[in-house]
C-alpha cells in the first residue's frame, strides 16, 4: 500500500485542529473518530483570503475616531501648541490689504495690520504655530505670530488665492486659481515642490478624505470637481457638474468620511457626493448664494452661510436634512469664517457689508455686527481645538 505523506506545515496543522477538536471547541459530545475527521475536513477547506485594507497617507497621524473626522476638535480641546495663544478673529479686507483683529470677549477691532494686495482668506498653518494671510494680487504669504499678533517678513508665492496642507503635514497646497495650478510646496519654507497645470477655471476650495490618500477641489468659474491623489500630486478624476451656471465654494467631508459636501453660490445648494466613488453628485438647496460650510464641535450639524440672502442654513447629519434656518437681523452677505473654541458663536464676515457677523449657534441670533475694513472675506477664528491643521480658514483634526 502506498503511503501519502502530507507536507510538514499541513501536519502541523491538522494536529492542532484534532487537538482543538478534542479539547472542545464545538465537539464535546463527539467520538473521537468523528472529530478526527470534522478536523481533517475543516482542515482541507480553502481559506478565505482577507481583503486588504489600504493603509492612510503615509505620516498621517491616525484619526482619534475612525467613525468621526472631526474627533478632535471638541470644545476648547486645545493643543499645547495654542491653548496660550490670546482668542482672536483674524479678518482679510480684500479691498483695503489689511487684516482687521477682533477681540471676540468685547466683539471690537483692536489692531489692523497691514498685508499684501488682495488678501484672501487667514490660514493656520500645518503645525498650528503660524497664521498665513493669502496675498492673492500681491502673490505673497504674509506670516502673523498668533502668539503675539505680529506680522513678519512676507513670502514670495505667486496667485495663493487659498492654501491647504496635507495631512501628514509634508507639503503646503497653493490654490493658483488665475494660474490655473495646484502647486505643491514644502510646508515649511514654501519652497515649490511640484506644479500641477489643471484644466479648469478658478480653483479655490478642497478637504481631504478620511485617509488623507485624496482630496476634493472645487473649480469656481468652470463648475467643476477634482479628484487630486495625495501622495502622487496627481489630478486623478474630473467632473462637470450637472447645473449650468455652476459655481462651486467651499468643501467639507462628513463625520464619518463617506460623503463630501460642496457649496454652490449660482446653483443655491450644496452638492452631495461619494468621495470614494466620486459619483454624480446630487443637489440639496439650502439657500440664495451657498458659500460656506462649517461643522459644530459636536459633529452633529454644518452651518451653512447662504451669502445672497443674508441666512444660515443648518444641515443635521444624522437625520441627513435641513433642520434650521437663521436670519441675519438686517440682512447682509455671510461668507467664510470659523467656529469659536468652545462652539458657541460661528464668526463670518459680510464679504460685501464691510462687516463681521457674531452668531449664537444655539438659537441663531445676531450677537454682533462689527464694522471692518473693505470686501472682508475667509476669516480664521484662532486659536481652536485640533492636534493639525489642513488649512483655509481652520480644517482641524
Amino acid at each position: 500500500m502506498t503511503t501519502t505523506r502530507l507536507p510538514r506545515k499541513a501536519t502541523v496543522l491538522l494536529a492542532g485542529l484534532v487537538l482543538a477538536a478534542l479539547a472542545g471547541c464545538g465537539s464535546a459530545d463527539k467520538e473521537p473518530a468523528e472529530a478526527l475527521g470534522s478536523a481533517a475536513a475543516a482542515a482541507r477547506q480553502p481559506v478565505k483570503a482577507v481583503p486588504a485594507v489600504p493603509p492612510g497617507l503615509a505620516g498621517m497621524p491616525p484619526l482619534l475616531d475612525p467613525n468621526d473626522v472631526y474627533a478632535a476638535d471638541r470644545p476648547n480641546r486645545l493643543s499645547p501648541v495654542v491653548k496660550d495663544f490670546p482668542s482672536r478673529v483674524y479678518v482679510p479686507n480684500t479691498t483695503s490689504n489689511t487684516v482687521s483683529v477682533i477681540d471676540p470677549a468685547t466683539y471690537k477691532v483692536i489692531d489692523t495690520i497691514p498685508v499684501g494686495i488682495q488678501p484672501q482668506h487667514v490660514v493656520p498653518s500645518w503645525d498650528m504655530k503660524t497664521l498665513w494671510v493669502n496675498n492673492n494680487r500681491g502673490h505673497t504669504l504674509t506670516p502673523i505670530n498668533p502668539a503675539t499678533g505680529q506680522a513678519g517678513e512676507p513670502v514670495e508665492v505667486h496667485d495663493p488665492y487659498n492654501l491647504y496642507f496635507t495631512p501628514n503635514g509634508k507639503y503646503a497646497v497653493v490654490m493658483a486659481s488665475m494660474d490655473r495650478e495646484l502647486v505643491f510646496r514644502d510646508a515649511h519654507t514654501m519652497n515649490r515642490v511640484k506644479t500641477v497645470p489643471v484644466s479648469c477655471f478658478g480653483v479655490n476650495h478642497a478637504d481631504f478624505s478620511a485617509d488623507g490618500r485624496y482630496f476634493i477641489v472645487s473649480c469656481e468659474f468652470s463648475g467643476e470637481l477634482l479628484k487630486v491623489d495625495t501622495e502622487r500630486m496627481e489630478v486623478v478624476a474630473q467632473q462637470k457638474l450637472p447645473f449650468e451656471g455652476a459655481m462651486p465654494q467651499d468643501v467639507k467631508i462628513s463625520p464619518d468620511g463617506k460623503t463630501f459636501y460642496v457649496a454652490d453660490m449660482m446653483a443655491h445648494g450644496m452638492w452631495v457626493l461619494s468621495g470614494d466613488k466620486f459619483d454624480v453628485p446630487k443637489l440639496l438647496p439650502t439657500g440664495k448664494g451657498t458659500h460656506g460650510l462649517y461643522v459644530s464641535r459636536d459633529s452633529r450639524e454644518m452651518y451653512i452661510s447662504n451669502r445672497g440672502e443674508g441666512s444660515i442654513s443648518v444641515f443635521d447629519f444624522r437625520q441627513n436634512k435641513l433642520t434650521k434656518k437663521w436670519r441675519l437681523p438686517d440682512g447682509g452677505s455671510p461668507d467664510m469664517g470659523g467656529v469659536s473654541a468652545d462652539g458657541k458663536v460661528l464668526w463670518l464676515s459680510g464679504r460685501y457689508n464691510s462687516e463681521v457677523y457674531a452668531i449664537d449657534t444655539v438659537t441663531g441670533r445676531q450677537l454682533a455686527k462689527i464694522p471692518v475694513g473693505g470686501g472682508p472675506h475667509g476669516l480664521a477664528v484662532y486659536p481652536q481645538p485640533g492636534r493639525y491643521s489642513l488649512g483655509h480658514t481652520g480644517i482641524f483634526r
